[in-house]
């Protein structure tokens, strides 16, 4: 069982940055993978980024590419969210959630754990 609660989220101007972090508990956090989705106002939920439970590998939506970079500390059962550049699309609901079986890192179904996000706001 896996627990993520989100932080980090707030307002900030456009060109401006960010810093998520999603908290986990659970013994076996270090062997699973993590993603970031993001949920805006009249859209569906969108994949953000991913990481292997090694760290090894990421991944990015194109949107997001060179902007975003996701990390984790397995030690402090942490993964984070480091959004440079940010624009106004950016602007969502950002959910962390957690796999034990990473396939189709992209997708949210996935998925079978999920924090209740936090809020990203980017003003023009």
């Amino acid at each position: 069982q896996v627990q993520l609660v989100e932080s980090g989220g707030g307002l900030v101007q456009a060109g401006g940055s960010l810093r998520l972090s999603c908290a986990a508990s659970g013994r076996t956090f270090s062997s699973y993978a993590m993603g970031w989705f993001r949920l805006a106002p009249g859209k569906e939920r969108d994949f953000v980024a991913a990481i292997t439970w090694r760290g090894d590998n990421t991944y990015y939506a194109d949107s997001v590419k060179g902007r975003f970079t996701i990390s984790r500390v397995n030690a402090e059962i942490t993964v984070y969210l480091q959004m440079n550049g940010l624009k106004p699309e950016d602007t969502a609901v950002y959910y962390c959630a957690a796999t034990s079986r990473p396939r189709d890192l992209g997708l949210d179904y996935s998925y079978g754990y999920w924090g209740r996000g936090t809020q990203v706001t980017v003003s023009s």
